[in-house]
């Protein structure tokens, strides 16, 4: 695995048609991310790709060898474009089969008669898978050595991820703090890289907005080294007061 900063590191993988045509709303980045952030773990790429079985096993066995986890999102249900265990299968060159676990699982959630072949499919995935418990709708995602299987609807997605905090094993906690200022960035733009450069330990992010029609500039900050961004926001703040530009609050 390629990991030349020796910091635990991650990609996510959406996949879903729906969501490239912009008929559902991507939701799932935002708390994976922040999620990861706060167990160590950097996401460092993400990837929105269709439901298409040849981008899928690419996709994976591209990132697979990069990165310490992968994650995907979408394509895990019953329906017929719901590929993405197959493809997954593929991509490790293993069978596609019934989990008997997983089988177990949803077979006792339904009455009799009810577990019909679109409910059995959710139970077929990777040989030697791992499962995610699903503690909302009981069907479970899965586990092939670094690539971790998730729903795409995000409540059901947010209730699996609270059960995968012991098998990710991440550096520090990844903190942030946010410096909001009513100004533009190009005003800023030439001390905020002094200040970056002198800080290399310290990411340093500026972010225009809108509020009360009036232009501003969140400029965020994130380490592993809580005196380190410190150190850094006190030097923002002391440029920010030279140029008399007002720190605001940002709902």
């Amino acid at each position: 695995m390629n990991n030349k900063s020796n910091k635990v590191n991650a990609a996510i993988i959406i996949i879903g048609n729906e969501i490239l045509s912009g008929r559902t709303q991507e939701e799932n980045l935002v708390y994976i991310s922040k999620w990861l952030n706060s167990l160590g773990v950097k996401v460092e790429e993400v990837r929105i790709i269709p439901d298409l079985e040849n981008k899928i096993i690419n996709c994976i066995n591209e990132l697979k060898k990069k990165y310490n986890y992968i994650f995907t999102t979408g394509g895990i249900g019953p329906t017929h474009d719901d590929i993405t265990a197959e493809s997954i299968s593929k991509a490790f060159n293993l069978s596609y089969e019934f989990h008997k676990e997983a089988f177990s699982i949803l077979e006792k959630n339904y009455k009799p008669g009810e577990f019909n072949e679109g409910r059995q499919k959710m139970a077929k995935m990777p040989s030697n898978a791992k499962l995610i418990d699903n503690p909302t709708s009981v069907a479970p995602g899965f586990i092939v050595e670094n690539v971790y299987c998730l729903p795409g609807i995000p409540s059901i997605l947010k209730s699996m991820l609270d059960g995968l905090k012991n098998k990710i094993s991440g550096g520090k906690p990844i903190l942030s703090r946010t410096i909001n200022l009513r100004t533009v960035e190009s005003e800023i733009a030439k001390p905020l890289k002094e200040v970056q450069e002198n800080n290399i330990d310290v990411e340093i992010g500026s972010y225009p907005f809108f509020k009360s029609d009036k232009v501003g500039v969140a400029i965020v900050l994130r380490s592993e080294d809580e005196s380190k961004i410190s150190i850094c926001n006190n030097q923002i703040l002391k440029f920010i007061n030279s140029k008399k530009i007002q720190l605001i609050d940002k709902d």
